[in-house]
């Protein structure tokens, strides 16, 4: 249990470092208030634990300590929903509920794609 634990931990962290970081830049480069990073980031996430999830049913090798890493760890520590929400709430209580219908509708349109799309990418490997 303590190993799966630190497995958890070690892609978490590095996933949120990067979640962080690409998120910065993502939306540092944007013109609008729009959170393109944390949407960006979500998809990015999907399409990759899509990926992931396709190799684990395709290949014996992807261990179960691999899935933790990679897939609960990393992608867990990647993605988020509770920026999403809190975003969300920024943007009712400034009154633009047009980028909250836009947001919500694309994070789960383009997630979902992404996470079929990643898999779909893993029948290659």
């Amino acid at each position: 249990m303590f190993k799966t634990i630190l497995l958890i931990g070690s892609g978490g962290f590095v996933g949120s470092v990067a979640r962080y970081y690409i998120s910065k830049v993502i939306q540092d480069s944007s013109l609008t208030s729009f959170p393109t990073g944390t949407l960006s980031i979500n998809v990015i996430g999907s399409l990759i634990i899509g990926f992931f999830l396709g190799l684990a049913l395709k290949h014996p090798s992807f261990t179960v300590e691999w899935r933790m890493i990679l897939m609960v760890g990393f992608c867990g520590g990647f993605t988020t929903f509770s920026t999403f929400t809190s975003e969300n709430l920024k943007l009712i209580q400034d009154g633009q509920f047009f980028y909250v219908f836009l947001y919500t509708g694309l994070s789960v349109f383009l997630g979902f794609s992404a996470v079929y799309g990643g898999y779909l990418i893993s029948k290659i490997f």
